[in-house]
């Protein structure tokens, strides 16, 4: 149980990871708060999201099911829309700042809505109390925080040989739509 545990916790964290990448392409440099702060908020929301979805399975899943990826989807693509926009109109600073509380949990809420889906999984496979959900949740934490440090660290690193080939915006922009996407085909066709 604990390895399916596992991979659905790395399935969960490469949203978050694919986001850090981008956020340490923006700035550019090893910032301790940004990526702790980045990282915190990823694992966070990628461990109470499905918690909340477990809890709401009794109540709102038929509603739940229905929106939430179009949610994630809507999030991401108007996020993600604006930077491809702002990496042709050319500003002074990028379209998020990786440095903004804000920024920082829309990203979080935004890559962590589907997870909605993990808890409400959890609730039809036979997690019956908090007690048993409190290791899973710990898992999907940790593993997110860990990929999302990971993610961010290595968009510092390579970040100045990617602006040289592609605006940083553009590129996170269409990963942000990509992801958006990815969510939303997968909760239509099931892929």
């Amino acid at each position: 149980m604990m390895l399916e545990v596992f991979l659905i916790a790395l399935a969960l964290a490469m949203d978050c990871f694919a986001v850090s990448v981008v956020c340490g392409v923006i700035v550019q440099k090893r910032e301790a708060r940004t990526l702790l702060s980045l990282a915190f908020f990823f694992g966070l929301f990628q461990a109470a999201m499905p918690l909340i979805g477990w809890y709401l399975t009794s109540r709102f899943s038929a509603y739940l099911q229905a929106v939430d990826h179009w949610i994630a989807f809507a999030m991401l693509a108007f996020i993600g829309g604006k930077m491809v926009w702002d990496s042709f109109h050319e500003a002074d600073e990028p379209s998020i700042n990786p440095r903004s509380l804000k920024t920082q949990l829309i990203l979080a809420v935004a890559t962590s809505i589907d997870a909605l889906a993990v808890g409400i999984s959890f609730a039809c496979t036979g997690y019956d109390s908090l007690e048993q959900l409190w290791g899973p949740l710990g898992v999907i934490g940790i593993v997110s925080f860990l990929l999302s440090v990971l993610g961010f660290v290595l968009g510092v690193r390579f970040g100045p040989k990617v602006n040289e080939k592609v605006h940083p915006e553009l590129l996170g922009g269409i990963i942000l739509i990509g992801i958006g996407v990815k969510i939303l085909l997968e909760h239509i066709y099931g892929l």
